[in-house]
């Protein structure tokens, strides 16, 4: 956001961020919502920390914590509590305001709460990476509620932090700050903390680590429509780790960024992108659908109706799909053999220039398609390039394909080439697009094969 500010001196800009939340927003708890004891004469929680990981013995070191919020990594609490260790936090907790509250811990390894003398939740596992769990509680403003948790840390990186989510207002801060804004950016998506295999998710669209649905989570998607309501400029900022269908923000809003998990570079990125200081050039390296409704059930390891491979429905965004601030042109698509035998090595070349109005990246994509050939892909990425051209620039792209890659895998996992026209499609993206979406650029060409041969392994 600093680099949007240096971009945008004189305009306020709104961040409203509610990544990797599929409920309401969760963080952690304060230490001025903690105490030791009830005279609340000190701030935070005792912590007594043990040199095994079964809060065994005497405390190899006992002190107050300000906050149980803690991402200590390989190196441990301290030398003597390098590895496997288990600390025990109390106290009282006091809400600033009555409410249901989502009470509950992030822990790797294991942890268990209590409050108010009831067990709140327990995930006393060693797991990786780390889990979270919470639980609705109903909460009294000023009223003081022991607390307690136990946690072990095993031998890989630890995480501790007590959580909570403070009663819905429904948006209510971040529409106030939307109305103050002359541009909104709304950072949505999920975490590695609910996106993975084996993982324990109880919410709705999930099947613990598994996606039951491929939306944002519905209070994301609450969140984001009561914002662009305010009606100022709002672009979406996706962090995530897999595709997903944001059908309501492709209609309504100004820009979609898709960012993946970025890293700490993220936040520049984004703000020299959107304020033009380059021209994107990145490409979806997997296939946005509509909804689940599009595809087979999850437990269905078939390749039939998935993939851009396969797929025959109409995607939300097309695999190796991206805009650019610039535009090209494709012309003169050339292969070197019209006709060949599979010893043959196909050479592929287009000559591409850039016709918009500034230096931006390309990133040319050859796609393959075998027509009238059973159980082949409606067309297979076999190569791509990425080159920088300058406004005005022309450059010839040069791609070649081995047998391999011209090859097709029949029934019994055999590579097999076979008689027949290839078609060829070298452009900025797939052939195939929307309604919506800007025409691909690009050159269709073939070559045909003429002999039948079984490749190696």
């Amino acid at each position: 956001m600093e680099g949007l500010r240096r971009q945008y001196p004189k305009s306020k800009i709104v961040y409203v961020e509610g990544t990797g939340l599929v409920g309401p927003v969760t963080k952690a708890i304060p230490g001025n919502a903690l105490c030791t004891e009830t005279s609340c004469k000190e701030h935070g929680l005792r912590a007594d920390y043990f040199a095994n990981m079964t809060l065994q013995g005497a405390p190899t070191l006992t002190r107050i914590d300000d906050a149980v919020d803690f991402a200590w990594g390989d190196t441990g609490i301290s030398p003597q509590l390098l590895k496997n260790y288990s600390v025990r936090w109390t106290g009282v907790l006091t809400p600033p305001e009555t409410g249901d509250y989502l009470i509950g811990f992030t822990g790797q390894d294991g942890y268990r709460l209590w409050l108010d003398g009831n067990l709140i939740v327990e995930d006393w596992n060693i797991h990786h990476p780390a889990s979270t769990l919470t639980k609705k509680v109903r909460l009294e403003k000023d009223h003081q509620y022991p607390i307690k948790i136990e946690y072990f840390q095993n031998v890989r990186s630890s995480e501790a932090r007590l959580v909570w989510g403070l009663p819905d207002h429904g948006g209510q801060e971040e529409i106030s700050a939307a109305k103050d804004a002359d541009l909104v950016v709304v950072v949505l998506g999920l975490s590695p903390r609910i996106e993975g295999e084996e993982m324990k998710v109880d919410a709705e669209g999930f099947g613990g680590g598994d996606r039951t649905r491929i939306d944002l989570p519905a209070s994301q998607e609450r969140l984001l429509e009561r914002v662009e309501a305010v009606g100022k400029p709002t672009i979406l900022l996706l962090m995530n780790g897999s595709a997903l269908a944001v059908n309501w923000a492709d209609e309504h809003l100004c820009a979609i960024v898709e960012a993946w998990y970025p890293g700490e570079e993220g936040g520049t990125a984004f703000a020299q992108a959107i304020a033009g200081n380059f021209s994107p050039a990145g490409r979806l390296p997997v296939t946005f659908y509509k909804s689940t409704e599009q595809l087979p059930a999850f437990e269905d390891y078939a390749m039939a109706k998935r993939t851009y491979r396969y797929f025959g429905g109409e995607p939300l965004y097309p695999f190796g799909y991206g805009l650019s601030y610039t535009s090209f042109r494709y012309d003169n698509p050339r292969v070197d053999a019209a006709k060949l035998s599979s010893d043959h090595t196909v050479t592929v070349s287009v000559d591409v220039t850039n016709t918009g109005a500034m230096a931006g990246d390309e990133v040319v994509q050859l796609y393959l398609t075998h027509p009238g050939i059973s159980g082949a892909p409606l067309r297979a990425l076999q190569g791509f390039q990425r080159l920088h051209l300058e406004r005005g620039e022309k450059k010839t792209v040069v791609l070649k394909l081995r047998d391999r890659e011209w090859s097709l895998v029949d029934d019994a996992g055999r590579h097999r080439i076979l008689p027949g026209k290839v078609e060829l499609w070298i452009g900025g993206g797939q052939p195939s697009t929307r309604p919506g979406l800007p025409k691909t650029a690009g050159v269709s060409s073939q070559f045909t094969i003429t002999e039948d041969e079984t490749l190696p392994d």
